[in-house]
């Protein structure tokens, strides 16, 4: 059953805008790429805005790693709209099929 959609946005899709623009750039989607795959790395720069990664400085260098729960938040508001478009797409395959 679909759920009613709000006039207001949910924090979870407020907070996940700044997520998916942060992924949108082709250099920190490449860098969180790399922090998945190799872990923890020191990098020159890399914005924390969107909380997609934390930084501790030892010496001259941050070390960056990569915010899981910041991921799987956007994985779930993913989730989230992938149902409401299975759910959509079910009912016009219906509405087709008669």
């Amino acid at each position: 059953m679909p759920q009613p959609h709000s006039a207001r946005p949910s924090v979870a899709l407020t907070g996940s805008a700044a997520v998916f623009g942060a992924l949108g750039d082709e250099t920190r989607l490449r860098l969180v790429s790399r922090l998945c795959d190799d872990g923890p790395m020191s990098i020159a720069r890399l914005t924390e805005d969107a909380g997609l990664v934390r930084a501790t400085r030892r010496g001259r260098e941050s070390v960056w790693q990569l915010e899981q729960k910041r991921l799987a938040e956007a994985r779930r508001y993913l989730d989230q709209i992938s149902a409401q478009w299975d759910d959509a797409l079910g009912r016009l395959k219906k509405f087709v099929e008669r």
